[in-house]
């Protein structure tokens, strides 16, 4: 078992298909970015869910969000694409998946403030403090004051 984690992207929106014997298999196509020699190249991964164990989460989930993926990665399987070139295939059995604390898409506010504002009722607010406690498998209150640890607090 080769045990990966991977931070990313989302290239396309989650795809939903059933099994011949109705088994849920979701896909996401995730897009790393790795810097060599000065240069960006981006890394293409398939992340397949087995069953309804992210459902709640993956619904948050479209084109664009950044997300953090742990997972089984298979063994690399090299094809030719349309061009004639040969290609790899990189393909992640999931095995935990939570929102990326980087992937905010509005870079002038700091995550700190977006903490600190009152929480909105409109459920289409959610920041990403309530996404990782989706992670966790808690449902947040909007009234619930979150615990700050200092550094010399955690134990690591």
């Amino acid at each position: 078992m080769n045990i990966i984690t991977i931070a990313g992207r989302l290239g396309v929106d989650p795809e939903v298909r059933f099994t011949s014997n109705g088994q849920k298999v979701t896909t996401l196509r995730v897009a790393t970015n790795v810097r060599k020699s000065g240069k960006d190249e981006t890394v293409w991964y398939r992340v397949t869910i087995w069953g309804e164990h992210f459902d709640k989460m993956v619904s948050f989930l479209k084109k664009g969000s950044a997300v953090i993926i742990v997972g089984d990665l298979a063994k690399p399987e090299i094809f030719t694409d349309r061009d004639g070139k040969p290609q790899i295939s990189m393909n992640i059995t999931a095995s935990n998946i939570m929102f990326s604390p980087f992937g905010r898409s509005d870079k002038s506010e700091s995550p700190a403030a977006s903490i600190e504002k009152p929480q909105s009722t409109n459920s289409a607010n959610v920041t990403q403090q309530e996404y990782a406690s989706y992670d966790a498998g808690e449902k947040p209150s909007s009234g619930e004051k979150k615990e700050e640890f200092s550094d010399d607090e955690i134990p690591f």
